[in-house]
């Protein structure tokens, strides 16, 4: 009784901060919690014309069809090295951005910083597939007409030349992605104590050491919180990255087929939603058992740093 009384004060007392609370409970429970009963569909041989309910068990029949393939290796192996390397990389250049113009916001007025912030998240939402096939056309590409021809190099046909696109992909998914994951790190900056970096002058820290000694420990969580999101989607791929960008080529299916882009052709030539629905759930199983474990490293080392 003393538990409900207490619940009863509570609520009373807060009810304000629990009806703004509400929409978005709502907004969770109708777009994340509903549609999970769905997740049958993985485990039946679907057909649309007995319905969800009338689809007969298939026990985990579904699931086999991502690792019976030729491609299984292909496919898990591109999705996961991809994944880290984005991480990395996008990580590492992202601070490094934020640092810079934390730097440059020190020297500058502050108007004229607060267009140039604007610039890389602006950068990051303009590339698409177009855009990069207007560079990377064989016939009519920027790079092939302008800059090899400038330099007497023949042109290279870089729809059907598959050692280059590691490169490209993560060249455009950095492009496309950098401004965002900046402009989250400098946030972090900009919240840390003034006085800290005031004390480290007083001590006589260079600009540097300013960095390595107060900014980087103090961006330190946000980065391992971060991480650990990223992680979440270690099996996903961006669909349109690896399907889009490189034209769906066919030479290049070695380098640019991951489980999202597999599971959309298998989709296409086979029209079987119960494989393709399969694929989501391992995704996801997946994603939650490395975040689980990632976070549950991460607070044995610094349980300040960890997500729960």
């Amino acid at each position: 009784m003393k538990k409900r009384r207490k619940l009863g004060k509570t609520i009373k007392r807060f009810w304000p901060l629990y009806l703004m609370f509400m929409p978005g409970v709502v907004y969770l429970f109708i777009n994340c919690y509903i549609p999970m009963f769905g997740i049958q569909i993985a485990f039946r041989s679907y057909n649309a014309r007995f319905g969800l309910f009338g689809s007969p068990w298939c026990g985990l029949n579904n699931f086999k069809f991502l690792f019976r393939t030729k491609d299984a290796y292909v496919m898990i192996r591109n999705t996961l090295l991809y994944n880290f390397v984005f991480i990395a990389l996008g990580t590492i250049l992202s601070v490094a951005v934020a640092i810079i113009l934390n730097e440059i916001r020190n020297k500058m007025a502050k108007q004229v910083y607060q267009t140039l912030i604007l610039v890389p998240y602006l950068i990051s939402m303009v590339i698409i597939s177009y855009l990069v096939f207007a560079f990377l056309s064989t016939s009519n590409g920027f790079i092939n007409n302008s800059l090899l021809k400038a330099f007497g190099v023949d042109p290279v046909d870089w729809y059907n030349t598959p050692k280059y696109w590691p490169f490209i992909l993560v060249f455009v998914n950095l492009w496309k992605n950098l401004g965002y994951n900046m402009i989250l790190y400098y946030a972090t900056i900009c919240g840390i104590d003034g006085t800290l970096y005031e004390a480290a002058v007083v001590d006589g820290a260079t600009r540097w050491q300013q960095v390595r000694y107060v900014t980087l420990p103090g961006l330190k969580t946000t980065i391992i919180i971060l991480i650990l999101m990223a992680l979440g989607g270690i099996f996903r791929s961006d669909f349109g990255l690896f399907y889009q960008v490189p034209q769906n080529s066919g030479p290049l299916i070695s380098v640019t087929q991951t489980i999202d882009t597999y599971v959309y052709r298998g989709l296409m030539q086979t029209n079987n939603i119960g494989m393709s629905s399969a694929a989501g759930v391992f995704q996801s199983i997946v994603g939650f058992v490395v975040v689980i474990t990632a976070n549950g490293i991460v607070r044995k080392i610094d349980k300040e740093s960890s997500l729960f």
